[in-house]
């Protein structure tokens, strides 16, 4: 949220070749945790559009950055208690999908989407350096107060 905020509704939808827009991304991390966190981890598909439009893969659009902030936000905050609930024996188990069993461990998919977000993140502020946008983040910001540590218990 801190690399797009103060991004207005025009910017969040341009486009710097080859790259997708910055709404863009923001729905195909959302595409993401639905992914693996609702969809496999849930079996819960409450958004089957950003499903379709943002996947791996899928043609660049231009949505709203409005709509897939706020289909992120319903997928995060549906995806935040089954994360709290994982523990080191479920992170080493591997999904299932349609029957089969998923290539990748639950702990293998959360590392993907952490390195997915920094990849975005990285991706967005450097599109927003593009489009003359100032004042931009520098820092992930207050990890040690936000997110600190915290061991496995």
């Amino acid at each position: 949220m801190r690399a797009i905020r103060g991004v207005s509704a025009e910017d969040a939808v341009e486009r710097i070749m080859p790259m997708n827009c910055l709404s863009w991304n923001v729905g195909h991390l959302a595409w993401q945790e639905q992914r693996y966190f609702l969809h496999f981890g849930q079996e819960i598909t409450p958004f089957p559009d950003i499903a379709k439009e943002f996947a791996y893969g899928a043609p660049a659009s231009t949505p709203s950055l409005d709509r897939v902030v706020k289909a992120w936000k319903a997928i995060t905050k549906a995806a935040d208690p089954w994360l709290d609930a994982l523990t080191s024996d479920f992170l080493s188990a591997r999904p299932v999908s349609r029957g089969k069993e998923v290539a990748y461990t639950h702990g293998n998919l959360l590392q993907r989407t952490i390195y997915h977000y920094w990849y975005h993140t990285g991706e967005n502020m450097a599109i927003r350096q593009q489009l003359g946008n100032s004042s931009l983040p520098e820092f992930v910001g207050n990890l040690d107060d936000a997110a600190p540590y915290r061991p496995d218990r």
